[in-house]
């Protein structure tokens, strides 16, 4: 059963979310692992900066969690997690339809790009990798993380979010820019 997140589901979150990461341990780079992988003040950062979970419940316990965050014209995938154990197993894949269902406007996610499962997991469910100038382009305008993650990181887009969102082929301008960032003008 998938359902909102609560206060007081705040310290399941947390442990799912750490218990989760333990799959990027030496696959993101060492300078951006830290352990916790995500402290319990970043938890409450995160919730404060606007992302809201909901929750995979199985037995009465929440078992997966995964975030979206409204920005701008974006709803964003954050922070999404499965207990360990039960990884592979459709949880992920039952959040994500979920959450996507319901999003009033186009879905972006960014995740690390040697995470080779993780993108083969969106591609699955009709996410589009964005990667170069574009990549880059969308998680400075979206996100809010350091210039190393934007490196190390992808971004993955919906249909709508393809069609609405990411720039494709744009033709040079006239003055010899290589094209309009149409949210900067």
């Amino acid at each position: 059963m998938i359902r909102p997140c609560t206060n007081a589901d705040f310290d399941a979150i947390l442990a799912i979310i750490n218990d989760g990461a333990q799959a990027y341990r030496g696959i993101i780079p060492a300078d951006r692992w830290k352990e916790p992988y995500m402290p319990a003040d970043e938890l409450r950062h995160e919730i404060a900066s606007g992302v809201s979970f909901s929750g995979a419940e199985a037995g009465g316990s929440l078992v997966g969690v995964m975030g979206v965050q409204p920005v701008d014209d974006v709803i964003l995938i954050r922070h999404a997690y499965v207990q360990t154990n039960l990884q592979q197993r459709g949880v992920g894949s039952e959040l994500l339809t979920h959450l996507v269902s319901n999003a009033p406007r186009p879905v972006l996610i960014g995740t690390w790009k040697t995470a080779s499962w993780a993108l083969r997991f969106y591609e699955k469910h009709g996410f589009g990798l964005v990667e170069g100038d574009e990549k880059n382009r969308l998680l400075n305008r979206y996100w809010d993380i350091p210039e190393r993650q934007v490196e190390t990181s992808v971004v993955m887009a919906d249909p709508r979010a393809q069609a609405e969102i990411v720039q494709k082929d744009l033709p040079p301008r006239e003055d010899g820019d290589d094209g309009i960032d149409i949210f900067n003008l």
